[in-house]
């Protein structure tokens, strides 16, 4: 199947139309998925708060984050191919029970331990929704529009969700109390719940192979590892024991499990689909888009308020009009990938994030620099959503339905990996330099020539070239 882009894009085809079942189903995978986004970044500004309140020390508070991206990012493959298997629609209602749950625990804990074990379980469920709720999309919507519609709608709300978990973050702790950002989310889950069981269909592998035990153990502690490792990092750098052990860990696990993939008839994760052109490069565009615009998030939010000295509250409003902007592309990236292709807009989207990142480099002490990182970041995040959208696109297209589990879990995986594995390796940058604008400087320019980079890469591994826009199979290998 192909998209003839060498002429204007009809309207319909620009704007397909949704079923209001279609529009149902979607806002129920939309709002779980922004209820995972909104829990990455609720509880950020809460922190010291809550340490307070439970009687944690500084160094345990990295806990409060670890504790939700170990399970989250370390068992997202395993359960996108259970969801395969034995039933999406099932596994994604269990994981929002368990959110759920999970919520309420972390939002009446009494000590350190029940707050860790909620946040643990809300990682866990987490891990359950997102892989299905994207397969669930995925083969609920028909590959083209309809799909590359869902799609967006999806992007913009996964990009949004982390841009209000900040604002609302800040706003719940100061009006409520750091226990309300929890609660936030069980709400959310109590929403969602109900409605899905009516409006979601089952989907899953027609035949059922073996689960690839040998390989789940080994990808999940790899990543299990990999994930541990650079959240330590990012508060103690990589010098510690045991970031380097379960550094090299993940890494050995890893390979081990490649070994394994190779070897077995049921693998659970298929070592052709992963030399798809489309998946290979797909996911390496959207590693780097994830990895770097969190980096850029990360050092300046430390700029805007130790540099320039705007409050919590000021900062907050810098990222809400990143947040709205973010919102309107959005809206519009379907049609820009249905005229362009989704590979042209991988790559043409990783350009624009990495010169409006270059922009920032202008960054200074004068309250002017307030609305150039306003502005720079604003327009960045609108390239990075083309980009979070057009990589699922690129890499779910063209998959058979039995392993489009599979597919988002790669997905899914790459961007809890990208949002995860930027900070420690460049944002430790800006916080052990002496000076820090000179660090935030550093920062920017390295995260500049790595998303140009990539995308110079991308362009060369999905054969994208310039000239006239032509026909793109959107299954192509």
């Amino acid at each position: 199947m192909a998209i003839d882009t060498t002429s204007p894009v009809p309207d319909s085809l620009d704007t397909p139309r949704l079923s209001t079942r279609d529009k149902l189903v979607l806002f129920v995978l939309c709002a779980a998925q922004f209820m995972v986004a909104l829990d990455f970044s609720v509880l950020n500004v809460a922190l010291p708060v809550l340490g307070a309140d439970l009687g944690m020390s500084q160094s345990a508070l990295q806990w409060a984050v670890t504790a939700f991206a170990l399970p989250s990012g370390g068992f997202l493959l395993l359960f996108g191919r259970i969801g395969d298997l034995y039933g999406r629609r099932k596994l994604f209602l269990v994981g929002l029970a368990v959110f759920g749950a999970a919520s309420l625990l972390a939002t009446f804990a009494w000590d350190p331990a029940s707050f860790l074990a909620g946040r643990a379980l809300q990682g866990l469920g987490a891990a359950a929704i997102v892989p299905t709720g994207m397969s669930l999309l995925t083969t609920t919507f028909p590959e083209g529009p309809a799909r590359d519609r869902a799609l967006g709608i999806s992007g913009t709300l996964l990009s949004l969700g982390f841009t209000v978990g900040m604002v609302a973050g800040g706003t719940l702790t100061d009006a409520f109390g750091w226990r309300s950002t929890m609660g936030l989310l069980s709400l959310f889950a109590l929403i969602v719940l109900p409605l899905a069981p009516g409006l979601l269909p089952e989907s899953r592998t027609p035949d059922r192979p073996r689960l690839d035990v040998p390989g789940a153990i080994t990808v999940t502690g790899g990543l299990l590892s990999l994930i541990y490792a650079l959240s330590t990092a990012a508060d103690h750098g990589f010098a510690r024991t045991d970031v380097l052990i379960t550094l090299v860990a993940g890494v050995l696990l890893l390979a081990a499990f490649v070994t394994i993939e190779s070897r077995t008839e049921a693998p659970l994760v298929s070592l052709p689909m992963l030399r798809r052109r489309t998946v290979a490069w797909g996911n390496i565009g959207g590693l780097v888009t994830f990895s770097m615009m969190s980096t850029v998030v990360f050092v300046l939010t430390l700029y805007l308020q130790e540099v320039l000295h705007l409050s919590a509250f000021e900062t907050g409003l810098v990222f809400g009009v990143q947040g709205v902007l973010s919102a309107v592309a959005g809206t519009y990236a379907p049609r820009v990938i249905g005229r362009f292709g989704p590979r042209r807009t991988l790559v043409g989207s990783l350009v624009g994030q990495g010169t409006l990142i270059a922009a920032l480099l202008g960054l200074g002490t004068g309250s002017w620099s307030v609305w150039l990182a306003t502005a720079a970041v604003s327009l960045a995040s609108m390239c990075h959503l083309g980009a979070i959208i057009s990589y699922g696109i690129t890499v779910t297209s063209g998959v058979p339905d039995e392993e489009q589990g599979l597919a988002t879990g790669l997905v899914t995986s790459t961007q809890q990996v990208g949002i995860t594995v930027g900070i420690p390796l460049l944002g430790v940058l800006a916080t052990t330099s002496d000076d820090l604008l000179s660090g935030v400087h550093t920062v920017l320019a390295l995260d500049t020539v790595i998303v140009l980079a990539a995308a110079v890469l991308v362009a060369a591994g999905l054969r994208v070239r310039s000239g006239p826009v032509e026909a793109e199979p959107l299954g192509a290998r």
